[in-house]
């Protein structure tokens, strides 16, 4: 969808610079977004703040590694 009209501006482009870690004012710069009318400098902002590298998107688990049998913490053990 086209947010910014008056730079043809969609949300995919804003989305895409918004995960890449590019702030609001980054974005602005980079793609002119709400920088002719300003009527979508709202819309724009909720995107950038839904996108943000900050928000978790997921959860990360720690994946653990199984233990050879017969060693114990950098020493073979006698079997």
């Amino acid at each position: 969808m086209i947010v910014c009209i008056c730079n043809r501006v969609s949300d995919r482009d804003i989305s895409r610079h918004a995960h890449a870690g590019m702030s609001f004012d980054d974005i602005q710069l980079e793609l002119g977004v709400a920088t002719c009318c300003g009527a979508c400098e709202g819309c724009a902002r909720d995107i950038v703040s839904q996108c943000s590298v900050g928000r978790p998107i997921a959860a990360l688990h720690q994946e653990t590694v199984p233990v050879p049998h017969g060693f114990s913490g950098g020493r073979p053990t006698a079997d």
